[in-house]
């Protein structure tokens, strides 16, 4: 009831609104009513109460609560379900066990921390209070297993479009699932799944967006290596419409692979790329080694040249690039 309450508030545009009309509305005492509306002030909204005429709404908190989100998203299936907790291990871990209990295509899983956030190949991932996007979403996809992987790279996209409406922002996508703004780290993805031989159950989709984490708080071993958005655009970022924004991107594209192919999507990756052209280093499960990045395939692995010629199709692993300058990879 809270999030309706929330959204009679908002449509009311700044006109007090009686604790006697809301009661009425939603069919519960007046004392019902400012419970919720005390518990809504705990959660930081703004709600005026003004003598003899009402409530009105002042403002927001900087949370991603899903009341808000639902106010502002545009998709018809992503979003709809969302699961939300001021702090988690990891959303990808919740997401998983949601999905195991049957939570319906399209479910999102957001935290404002995550205490244990994962990256790839096992790493962690700096996820501090209210100062990022941290979500996972829960796909259904009816397709067979080894289409999985690209999904990362329609995440990537669906981000890298999302960015690109902000000013002062030039970003390329990093295969396979980082996103880079001259040279630094702003997105991770992590991509599961859950699958028999012939279809999969499930993929769990996660992304961790370095939104408006003031440089100075970064960890030392990282600092040099990630940056926010914020730090690009100047301002802070309302990471509401943010994630709006990028929710409805990740099902137009979603919904265009399946029904067209992800032939589209792969060439939208490429256009993207901070990879192809350059000259990499490849940790691969079970060697290293290095060569010019010459594409990615139809299945989403990445083409690389050997210096001998040889081409060797990776399918998983550690890439770092050559920096411009050739002294080091990033």
């Amino acid at each position: 009831m809270r999030d309706e309450i929330i959204d009679l508030l908002r449509a009311s545009q700044g006109e007090p609104i009686s604790g006697e009309d809301i009661s009425q509305r939603f069919s519960v005492s007046r004392t019902a009513i400012w419970k919720h509306i005390q518990a809504l002030r705990q959660d930081g909204y703004d709600i005026e109460s003004v003598y003899k005429k009402g409530y009105i709404l002042r403002g927001a908190p900087d949370l991603l609560l899903p009341g808000e989100i639902s106010a502002r998203l545009e998709t018809k299936w992503l979003g709809r379900h969302i699961i939300y907790e001021k702090s988690l291990s990891s959303t990808n871990d919740l997401a998983k066990r949601a999905a195991l209990d049957g939570c319906p295509h399209g479910t999102v899983v957001l935290s404002e921390e995550q205490v244990t956030g994962r990256g790839r190949i096992a790493r962690g991932w700096f996820s501090p209070f209210a100062a990022g996007i941290w979500c996972s979403m829960v796909l259904r996809p009816p397709l067979m297993p080894h289409e999985a992987p690209k999904f990362t790279l329609l995440m990537a996209v669906a981000l890298t479009e999302t960015f690109l409406k902000y000013p002062g922002i030039k970003v390329a996508i990093k295969w396979p699932n980082d996103i880079l703004c001259q040279g630094k780290k702003l997105v991770g993805i992590l991509t599961e799944m859950n699958a028999e031989m012939q279809a999969i159950n499930y993929l769990v989709v996660g992304t961790g967006i370095n939104v408006n984490i003031k440089k100075d708080c970064f960890p030392e071993d990282i600092k040099d290596k990630a940056a926010s958005l914020a730090d690009f655009t100047g301002k802070k970022i309302d990471r509401v419409v943010l994630l709006a924004t990028m929710l409805k991107k990740v099902e137009e594209l979603y919904d265009d692979a399946l029904k067209n192919g992800f032939a589209g999507l792969l060439d939208k990756w490429r256009g993207f790329s901070a990879t192809l052209g350059k000259e990499v280093r490849v940790i691969a499960p079970d060697e290293t080694f290095t060569g010019r990045a010459l594409d990615i395939d139809a299945s989403g692995a990445l083409v690389v040249e050997r210096a001998n010629g040889a081409r060797e199709t990776v399918l998983a692993g550690d890439v770092s690039i050559r920096a411009a300058n050739g002294d080091s990879y990033v």
